[in-house]
């Protein structure tokens, strides 16, 4: 079959390349332009069946903006779409004459691919460009972050996000659902976790002083939010269909204010929580001393979410409660353990172990190496990228997404205070986010520890969609570059691409989008 579809265009390679520029982010592996160009009709349709089906019906959906019309998919049509055996899992090829689109996957995932290749090369006449396209990504975790946290989102609009990430041909979901600022999941174990631990009383107003709380200012209004345990289902199979994986968040020991103010016995105190109203690193955290706290940690999350790995954050854990609380001193001691250092690594590998235990695989933020973490735990390097590298150096697989490349919740424009509403006064430009390299300093033999990367959109300062999406796009594309393109990044050549697509493609898409995406201030 391959054969047949390279064949089709012996003698148009040989012909001068197409008029029109052709644009694809991220950028394939090979282009090979021809001459001529495919047009959609009232005629045209998708040929797909069985497993197939469902991504050609997406396709169908999405493109319908840009035409002005829906294509049909039936057993027999001038766009077909396959798979075969022969090509990776993630692999494909698109050829595109004048009369016909071929689609060859390794499988229903690289066919989905290659419609948004195809998405993005059809023009709003309904005109393609003839050229054959082969591709396939570098890295195998491509990951886009959605703070639910801190500012809660709805199903429509996680769902908007999970588009997002699609279009870039990102396949994973990390979705952060716990935060000191809300608890956004039910667990009908702990019914209280939504019932109290969803709702904030109020919420600060910018930036939070904690030199000196007389200053800060607050809207009096209550907010909160929870997703059902059916809201996740759907999210889940939404995303699926889309080939993406959700990897849920439940962080601990520390960022569990929503939590403790829910179940006070849990904390070292045991009294005394309020879900915050502001930002910051709460000292309050899980008691690593009770049995209790592990009950409560082994809760229904893995019956809601499939994924193979699951998200236990571990990062920003002040250990002062534990320093004065008798049940972990008493841990500390029985155990054996130096220090409270120790104790959090007490704490991980237990809850590795019951993962382990279902069939699932933990992954935390770069914070989970204090006191020792297992070869198997899944590093998450974000304070810093060095900390990936040593991580992958001693034998620990690794995501990159350090927050000085991979944060999109960093202001897009030196002069925030001017342009941008408040946020974070760290910049990030779209040349800072494509100059990570998840290899650097690494030898070759330790590449197989470096699993992929991810962007992160946190939402302390993010409290309308519109606004995750201004900060999102485009700075995801260059993130989706690095990790499908990574061997042939050329931050030039992608400017230029994104130039010339961006803007139609999200506007085609109805997806607002930075005007500062191109600043280039150092």
């Amino acid at each position: 079959m391959r054969k047949s579809i390279l064949l089709i265009f012996v003698t148009l390679l040989a012909a001068a390349g197409s008029a029109r520029s052709i644009d694809i982010i991220p950028r394939p592996a090979e282009i090979t332009e021809a001459r001529g160009e495919f047009r959609i009709t009232a005629q045209t349709a998708i040929a797909a069946e069985g497993e197939l089906r469902r991504p050609a019906e997406i396709f169908a959906t999405d493109i319908e903006p840009v035409i002005g019309r829906e294509i049909p998919v039936a057993a027999k049509g001038e766009i077909r779409l396959r798979t075969s055996p022969s090509l990776a899992a993630e692999e494909y090829t698109l050829a595109v004459t004048p009369r016909t689109v071929e689609i060859l996957g390794g499988s229903p995932q690289a066919v989905f691919y290659a419609l948004q290749t195809l998405r993005q090369l059809v023009a709003t006449d309904g005109t393609v460009p003839a050229v054959v396209v082969r591709d396939k990504p570098c890295f195998a975790h491509r990951g886009g972050m959605l703070d639910s946290g801190r500012h809660f989102w709805t199903v429509d609009e996680v769902k908007r996000f999970i588009d997002i990430l699609a279009m870039h041909k990102l396949n994973v979901f990390h979705w952060h659902l716990s935060e000191d600022q809300g608890w956004r999941i039910e667990i009908k174990r702990y019914p209280l976790l939504t019932e109290i631990g969803s709702v904030r009383r109020e919420t600060v107003i910018g930036r939070y002083d904690k030199t000196d709380e007389s200053r800060n200012r607050y809207d009096g209004k209550p907010y909160g939010g929870f997703y059902t345990q059916d809201d996740v289902r759907a999210i889940v199979a939404y995303a699926a269909e889309r080939y993406i994986e959700v990897i849920p968040e439940i962080d601990m020991p520390g960022h569990m204010l929503g939590a403790l103010a829910s179940y006070p016995q849990l904390g070292c105190r045991g009294q005394g929580y309020e879900v915050w109203t502001h930002w910051g690193i709460s000292k309050d955290v899980l008691c690593a001393g009770k049995e209790e706290t592990f009950e409560f940690v082994e809760n229904e999350v893995l019956d809601l979410f499939p994924s193979k790995f699951i998200h236990v954050g571990g990062d920003e854990c002040p250990k002062e409660r534990w320093k004065e609380c008798p049940a972990c001193q008493r841990r500390i001691r029985e155990e054996g353990l130096a220090n409270e250092n120790e104790l959090q690594s007490y704490f991980m590998h237990r809850v590795e172990k019951w993962l382990h235990e279902h069939g699932r695989e933990l992954i935390g933020w770069d914070e989970i190496m204090q006191g020792g973490i297992s070869k198997s735990a899944v590093i998450m390097a974000w304070t810093d990228q060095f900390r990936g590298t040593d991580a992958a150096r001693k034998g620990n697989r690794v995501i990159m997404t350090p927050k000085w490349n991979c944060y999109l919740d960093y202001s897009q424009t030196s002069d925030p205070e001017k342009y941008e509403p408040i946020g974070p006064t760290r910049y990030l430009s779209m040349r800072q986010v494509y100059r990570l390299d998840p290899y650097d300093r690494l030898k070759p033999a330790e590449y197989r520890n470096i699993l992929g990367i991810q962007g992160n959109v946190w939402t302390e300062y993010i409290a309308d969609f519109g606004h995750v999406q201004r900060m999102t796009l485009p700075r995801m594309a260059a993130i989706a570059e690095i990790a499908w393109a990574y061997d042939r990044k050329d931050y030039d050549d992608f400017e230029k691409r994104a130039k010339r697509l961006l803007p139609e493609l999200y506007g085609n898409a109805k997806l607002k989008f930075s005007e500062f995406f191109f600043e280039d201030i150092e």
